[in-house]
C-alpha cells in the first residue's frame, strides 16, 4: 500500500480506510509509519518489515495471514517493494495461496516525471544506481546508448559524484532534471545541461540534501552515433582494460563492428 512521499496529506481515502480495517501493519520503520498513523488517530499493530529483517519477518506476517488476520503492508515513503522492501513478503504471500490487493498512491519517480518536462512516454526507472564508483560507471555505461529517458534515484552524500558519473557517461548536451525533496517545505525541481548540474549543486549546500529524483534524457535513437560509442568506451575504459571495454562496447553498440570500436578505443585510451 502507498503512503505519501513527504506531505501526509498526499494519502487516499481508500489507503486510510485499509490501515482504520486491517489487524496489523507490516513497516519498514515502525517510527515512521506510527507518525502517519497518529497524524490520522489510527491505533494498529505495528510489525517490522525491512532490509534486514525481511525473511524472518514473512514467517511472522504468514503465521498471521495463516490465522485469518489482515496486513497491510507499506514502506517509509512511496510504494513498497519499488526501491523499498516488499517484494520478498509480496511473494511469500502469493505463494501461501493469500490475496494480495495494491493500493495504489504516491511514487517519487512518477512525481518527478510528471513535473520534469522530459519527454517520458518510453522511460526506464533504474532505481538506485551502484553506491560504489566503479560499478556504477560500469552501469552507466550500458545505459548510455538507450534511448529511454532515464530515472534514478539518489542519496544525498552521493549525489554530486553520481551527476558528475552520468555527465561523463552520456555526455554533457543531455538534459538532466535534478528533483529533490518533492511534496516536502524545500521541493526542488531544477532542469539543466548535465555540463551545468554539479556546478549547481555546488553552489549551495541545500541543494545536496534530501531524498533525490535524477532524469536525464535518453540517447539518440540511432544505435550507430559515433559520439554515442566514444563516451561508451570513455565509461568503459577507465575501469576495463582495452580488449574487454571492447568486447562490452560490442554488446551494448549492436550496429557496430569489432574492429570499427577497436580502433575507436584506441584513439579514445590516448586522450584519457
Amino acid at each position: 500500500m502507498a503512503t505519501p512521499i513527504g506531505n501526509l496529506r498526499d494519502i487516499s481515502l481508500r489507503a486510510l480506510d485499509v490501515l482504520k480495517s486491517v489487524d496489523a501493519v507490516a513497516a519498514e520503520d515502525t517510527r515512521v509509519t506510527g507518525r502517519l498513523l497518529s497524524y490520522y488517530g489510527i491505533r494498529r499493530r505495528l510489525i517490522a518489515v525491512h532490509g534486514h529483517n525481511e525473511k524472518r519477518a514473512v514467517r511472522q506476517v504468514l503465521n498471521l495471514l495463516e490465522q485469518g488476520n489482515s496486513v497491510a503492508l507499506v514502506t517509509d515513503a512511496g510504494t513498497p517493494a519499488v526501491s523499498d522492501p516488499g517484494a520478498l513478503l509480496v511473494a511469500a504471500a502469493r505463494g501461501a495461496g493469500h490475496a494480495v490487493t495494491p493500493v495504489p498512491g504516491a511514487n517519487a519517480a512518477i512525481a518527478a516525471i510528471s513535473a520534469a518536462g522530459i519527454n517520458a512516454q518510453q522511460f526506464l526507472f533504474y532505481g538506485f544506481l551502484p553506491a560504489r564508483a566503479p560499478e556504477r560507471r560500469r552501469a552507466l555505461a550500458q545505459l548510455a546508448a538507450l534511448p529511454y529517458t532515464l530515472v534514478f534515484y539518489e542519496a544525498p552524500h552521493r549525489v554530486t559524484e553520481c551527476v558528475a558519473d552520468l555527465c561523463e557517461a552520456l555526455g554533457e548536451e543531455r538534459r538532466i532534471v535534478i528533483a529533490r525533496e518533492l511534496t516536502k517545505l524545500f521541493e526542488t525541481v531544477h532542469a539543466c545541461r548535465l555540463a551545468e548540474a554539479a556546478d549547481w549543486l555546488a553552489q549551495d549546500a541545500d541543494r545536496r540534501r534530501g531524498e533525490f529524483v535524477l532524469i536525464t534524457e535518453g540517447a539518440a535513437a540511432s544505435t550507430d552515433d559515433a559520439d554515442a560509442a566514444r563516451r561508451t568506451l570513455r565509461a568503459l575504459l577507465a575501469e576495463l582494460p582495452l580488449r574487454r571495454a571492447v568486447d562490452l562496447a560490442v554488446k551494448l553498440m549492436g550496429g557496430k563492428k569489432k574492429n570499427e570500436l577497436y580502433r575507436m578505443a584506441l584513439e579514445v585510451k590516448r586522450d584519457l
